[in-house]
């Protein structure tokens, strides 16, 4: 299967289902009042971990989701049905981040956490729900909440309590298969691993999640090479072993690939810089002296563990120090959450323009809703929608932008002249 840690995808909640606008008819019953019923709920989008799920694979090919909307109201005060939720599940460890503003609106850390991202719309209100002492056949009634569309985007870090960290071919790979029952692929050149393996240790009555993450370069942390797309899988993990040949079989310093690897960490993001660590110092059944190993040793700030992943030699110390880290340390990193900005159709407020013309153009959520409500061939309709220009403040904020008896309004598709 294709691992596949980051997508773009876009969703939607679903809109409001429309109040209805009927009226009681019934045999002997001349004139029965409004009994339109509300219209139902849109369906939210909620987002699911699954610890079945190990890539975003299948968001390359299903890029909209979309929650169902309300249903309408009907007569007889029956409320329309609400939507259905869209559930949309993405793997253990997955951050939903918005697009626009860049916030982390959920993270996905455990399995089965559920996180509404987006809420749908409300359903709109019947005409009976408009019917008072004075205005006791309303023919009018409330459109559903629309929502809008947003794109997010989808980003898999690995969850893990232990992340295997090192240039490429110093062994890392093989340190996993030996201490856990993962089987990652191993071979003799440099970027082998290209996706993140795991595997679970059991040492005494503890266990811990190993992730082997594929081998950095220098510069990995300005996105050279595959560096931003490994560097992400670092975030979570709570300690790391930092895997250094000591051989000397391939020309390397173990002292400079320590540095190189630590200024990588540090330049992509702090907190990397201060995860806990230690060293596993690699191929020590094939150094020609120990000189690079005490080089290392002295120059090293944190504890350096000879191992042999080829003898399976070495490990038992190095495990104990793992285990006595873990125990001081908190659990696995989650990301801070904030809430969606969400936009419906509707937004109070309006604003005005003034045109070429010199009309005085009106618009915002406050105008949408008045004219999605009003009906211009009912007098009562009419006489609601002139309150309510009143009301929110809208004839005075005309008068202050200098409208007079001889001046033109424009309302969406309406215009009308400005009358005191």
């Amino acid at each position: 299967m294709q691992f596949v840690d980051k997508v773009k995808i876009f969703i939607k909640a679903g809109d409001g289902g429309d109040g209805a606008a009927s009226f009681h008819r019934e045999k002997y019953v001349m004139r029965g009042g409004p009994d339109g019923g509300d219209g139902g709920k849109g369906g939210n989008v909620v987002f699911v971990a699954d610890k079945d799920m190990n890539t975003l694979l299948d968001f390359r090919f299903m890029r909209h989701y979309r929650a169902e909307r309300g249903e309408n109201g009907r007569a007889k005060m029956s409320r329309g049905k609400d939507g259905k939720d869209m559930i949309i599940k993405v793997p253990v460890g997955t951050l939903v981040r918005d697009i626009e503003t860049s916030r982390i609106v959920a993270d996905m850390t455990h399995q089965g956490k559920q996180k509404v991202v987006l809420h749908g719309g409300k359903g709109g209100k019947g005409n009976a729900r408009f019917a008072t002492p004075t205005r006791q056949a309303p023919k009018f009634s409330q459109p559903g909440q629309k929502t809008f569309e947003h794109e997010v985007e989808l980003e898999l870090k690995t969850i893990a309590d232990v992340g295997l960290l090192g240039l490429p071919n110093v062994g890392k790979s093989t340190i996993l298969s030996v201490l856990t029952s993962a089987k990652p692929k191993i071979a003799n050149y440099h970027f082998t691993t290209l996706t993140p393996n795991l595997g679970v240790v059991k040492r005494y009555d503890s266990t811990f999640v190993l992730a082997d993450i594929p081998g950095l370069i220098e510069g990995a942390a300005d996105g050279a090479g595959l560096g931003h797309d490994f560097l992400r899988h670092v975030e979570r993990t709570r300690m790391l072993i930092h895997v250094i040949d000591v051989s000397g079989c391939e020309g390397r310093d173990p002292v400079e690939d320590l540095d190189r690897i630590n200024k990588e960490l540090e330049k992509y993001s702090e907190r990397l810089a201060h995860i806990p660590q230690i060293i596993a110092a690699n191929k020590t059944d094939i150094m020609f002296d120990d000189e690079n190993l005490k080089r290392l040793q002295e120059h090293a700030k944190v504890p350096v563990f000879p191992v042999s992943a080829a003898t399976v030699s070495g490990f038992d110390k190095l495990l104990d120090e793992v285990i006595k880290t873990l125990s001081t340390l908190p659990k696995t990193f989650e990301f801070d959450e904030e809430d969606m900005i969400e936009s419906h159709k509707y937004v109070p407020g309006f604003e005005i323009e003034i045109d070429e013309e010199g009309v005085f153009v009106l618009t915002g959520g406050s105008i949408e809703y008045l004219l999605d409500t009003t009906y211009a061939e009912d007098d009562e309709s009419m006489r609601r929608f002139q309150q309510f220009l009143i009301k929110e403040g809208i004839i005075d904020a005309l008068r202050e932008k200098g409208a007079n008896e001889e001046s033109t309004v424009r309302m969406g598709d309406w215009e009308f002249d400005f009358i005191e």
